[in-house]
């Protein structure tokens, strides 16, 4: 062989043992990978398995907590109603064997009251006025606090208005939570849908739930008066007795300080006041199927609603709204709110009757007093000049909504009216004091005439 061919002979074995070494290196790796392969698949399937392991767990957990709070929430309404059976155990020992008349001679029976009213604070997001507001109530509610029990209603989940609600004894709690509302226009504030839809939810817990026959409804920026609870306990027996009376109220719209001065008057209203009033479980049953999805105090305010029945309110008021800040961005505030005088008085009203806020018994007082005020010009500034020169009781019709606008104007009182009636106003009838504390009649054309009295 020649020197050349060995050469390439040994060129081919060299490649063919490379080629060999090649093989089996890619063997090798192909092994290693198949191997690490196998590791990745069983540590992904074991990473699989944990996760599922863990979502496990967590719905687990998610489940388990939801039993708490649920049971949590249960716990506490038992403890309400064994509060509420523990008051009535107590007032059935009392008055077991009282002795009352009746039309056949005097008979023994067991009277059994409940509370007066339980009274909802209606709260959202503000700690710092339901701190000032409950701190009010509390002051004159504990001495009463078995005639009325007392609960904080939140809206939301801001920890710092339940943790406020809780930290103060005696008060129950309750909780809405709900998601946002569909509003019907992207112009109106989704607060107003929030807040009736809490207002619908505490009023349901209250009455349908725990079986109360009234509540005070107050909202988390108001103050109270000293004769807050004796006012409306007394109040109670008309929405009892009056079938023409469908809710109480603190509040006079224009119970602004240079308006008011007896602290014992009281009127019937075709308005609606809102802002501290007790309603009862009658009438819920009757609102309750056809409660408004948004301004429910202004649904409150129709004819179609009220049906030609009447509220009471008093002259002055016996609550004070300090919520500038709020859903309505503080509304008439510093006119109309901010100068409302906060009745101070302790009237005594377990020795008052109260059968003159009977239909037929007032509108026969309130016409003699209008009746009696003295007639004067009812348009500016001849009204105002002659208003001056008397100390009596005086009386000004206005013919329209426009004209009543036009005097309510002049005075500094409300000018709005809600379905075809001004604020405050009784058969057309808006009534305030003026200097030296003689009363201003804004009448109608026909009034007297609803009130029973000839023009």
């Amino acid at each position: 062989m020649s020197r050349m061919a060995r050469v390439e002979c040994g060129a081919h074995l060299g490649l063919v043992v490379a080629a060999v070494f090649f093989l089996l290196l890619q063997l090798r790796l192909f092994a290693v990978q198949t191997k690490y392969a196998d590791r990745i698949a069983l540590a992904v399937d074991n990473e699989n398995d944990c996760t599922r392991n863990k979502r496990a767990l967590i719905d687990q957990f998610s489940y388990q907590q939801g039993k708490i709070v649920a049971l949590e929430d249960e716990n506490e309404r038992l403890e309400s109603k064994f509060a509420q059976l523990s008051v009535l155990i107590q007032e059935y020992r009392r008055l077991d064997g009282q002795k009352v008349n009746s039309v056949g001679g005097e008979v023994r029976t067991s009277v059994l009251h409940g509370p007066v009213a339980a009274v909802v604070i209606m709260a959202c997001n503000r700690p710092d006025y339901l701190d000032r507001t409950l701190r009010s109530v509390l002051k004159y509610q504990e001495p009463v606090s078995k005639k009325f029990p007392l609960y904080v209603s939140q809206d939301g989940a801001m920890e710092s208005v339940k943790l406020k609600a809780k930290s103060f004894p005696g008060v129950d709690y309750l909780q809405h939570l709900e998601a946002d509302p569909q509003m019907k226009s992207a112009r109106e504030m989704i607060a107003y849908y929030k807040i009736a839809r809490h207002y619908k939810f505490a009023l349901s817990e209250l009455f349908d739930v725990r079986g109360y026959e009234k509540v005070i409804i107050l909202e988390d920026d108001m103050e109270i008066a000293p004769d807050f609870f004796d006012y409306f306990e007394a109040t109670a027996t008309v929405l009892d007795n009056d079938k023409s009376v469908v809710a109480v109220s603190s509040w006079n719209d224009n119970g602004q300080k240079q308006f008011v001065s007896d602290p014992d008057a009281l009127y019937r209203s075709d308005f609606f006041p809102g802002l501290g009033w007790m309603l009862t479980k009658e009438f819920w049953d009757e609102l309750s199927p056809k409660w408004p999805e948004a301004y429910w105090d202004d649904w409150l305010r129709l004819n179609s609603t009220r049906q030609g029945r009447q509220f009471i309110r008093p002259e002055v008021c016996r609550t004070f709204n300090f919520g500038e800040h709020g859903a309505s961005m503080g509304q008439f505030y510093s006119q109309y709110l901010a100068p409302i005088k906060l009745n101070d008085v302790l009237v005594d009203w377990k020795s008052k009757d109260l059968g003159f806020l009977r239909e037929e018994n007032f509108d026969r007082e309130f016409g003699a007093l209008i009746a009696k005020a003295i007639p004067i010009p009812n348009r500016e500034p001849e009204a105002l000049r002659v208003l001056e020169s008397f100390n009596e009781d005086v009386r000004l019709v206005y013919e329209n909504q426009s004209h009543f606008e036009e005097l309510a104007r002049m005075f500094g009182v409300f000018e709005e009216w809600k379905d075809g009636i001004p604020r405050t106003s009784y058969k057309g009838v808006v009534v305030f004091r003026w200097k030296d504390a003689k009363r201003v009649f804004l009448i109608r054309p026909d009034s007297l005439e609803k009130l029973g009295l000839k023009a």
